[in-house]
């Protein structure tokens, strides 16, 4: 600590492929703003590897910063946005609350109080940092407009397939099915109470198709898999990543209708209605589900986190989302 200011430790990423926790000067909160504590990070595995690797396209360089982002791709850049902490400085009614920020990988931090979202006190904070992910989740079901009774398709059996399958399998009369190459993903299938299928097994003549697999070849399944007049939503995001797609096959005698959906802005349909603080607040409801913990794949400590972001960057089967836990800081 230095007079009013203090040291903070966050994650950097220093070149692609490579990260380092530096320290930071945290000036004391002013009238409007907070001091937080993080409790959790969570790691946004598709996103996040795509930036650790430098796959951030240059045109995309503005429309893929976060929130509180330092930097600028490809970098150094401080990125991230699933924070889970506690207030220790600012306006009474915050202090000692757990909150969730769109901040990244850092020990402590100071940010507008308006930044926060409450985390309810019956929902476990390790599993708050799937908020994120939910609202993206969230986010495209609404981008999706799924009807009672549509077969529907998920591809892609990651933390946002998953939620994303786990919330439209609530729709009654709804048919599901989550498809993914990787056999051993059924049991989180199972966790989940959803069907689990193989790319080769998967049921044709869907009404809806989304993919979140972040793999072109995951997008052929999709189209393949759509029936006449279906829609395919595209949830991936392929970074630098080319795709190439047979739409010289089914996709015209079809019909079909391919859709990107992007949490970065609210759904259309919504977005009169809604604002961001609204979307994160129905979230933090949708969080009180106890399954959902099964998505935490893994945990380590803040101080292993370059390490790690670098062993998740090379896409490692069975990890779903990756917690990270900060110890007390004095």
């Amino acid at each position: 600590m230095t007079g009013n200011s203090m040291y903070a430790r966050a994650f950097w990423l220093v070149t692609p492929g490579q990260g380092e926790i530096r320290a930071e000067t945290l000036n004391p909160p002013g009238p409007d703003e907070v001091q937080i504590q993080t409790l959790y990070t969570g790691i946004s595995r598709g996103t996040e590897s795509r930036v650790f690797r430098g796959e951030v396209p240059p045109s995309q360089h503005q429309a893929m910063r976060a929130p509180f982002q330092q930097g600028d791709f490809p970098a150094p850049v401080k990125y991230g946005y699933c924070n889970v902490g506690m207030v220790e400085l600012g306006p009474a009614e915050w202090r000692g609350r757990v909150v969730f920020c769109l901040f990244p990988h850092q020990d402590r931090y100071v940010v507008p109080a308006t930044a926060l979202t409450l985390i309810p006190a019956h929902i476990p904070p390790g599993r708050a940092v799937l908020a994120a992910n939910l609202e993206t989740a969230l986010n495209t079901l609404w981008d999706a407009a799924p009807r009672l009774g549509d077969r529907i398709t998920v591809i892609g059996a990651g933390v946002v397939g998953c939620l994303i399958a786990r919330l439209v399998n609530r729709l009654p009369g709804c048919v599901v099915q989550l498809v993914d190459v990787d056999p051993g993903k059924e049991s989180v299938a199972n966790r989940i109470g959803v069907r689990f299928t193989t790319p080769e097994q998967a049921q044709p003549e869907q009404d809806l198709v989304i993919h979140t697999s972040g793999s072109p070849a995951g997008l052929v399944t999709a189209l393949r898999l759509a029936g006449f007049e279906a829609t395919v939503l595209e949830v991936s995001w392929f970074g630098t990543q080319p795709v190439s797609l047979p739409l010289g096959e089914a996709f015209h005698s079809q019909r079909l209708t391919l859709r990107s959906s992007q949490v970065g802005s609210i759904a259309t349909a919504q977005r009169s209605r809604w604002d961001y603080r609204r979307r994160m607040a129905t979230v933090m409801d949708l969080l009180d589900d106890p399954v959902l913990d099964t998505l935490i794949s893994g945990e380590s400590s803040f101080a292993d986190l370059p390490q790690k972001m670098a062993e998740l960057s090379q896409n490692p089967g069975g990890t779903l989302c990756h917690r990270i836990a900060y110890p007390a800081v004095d």
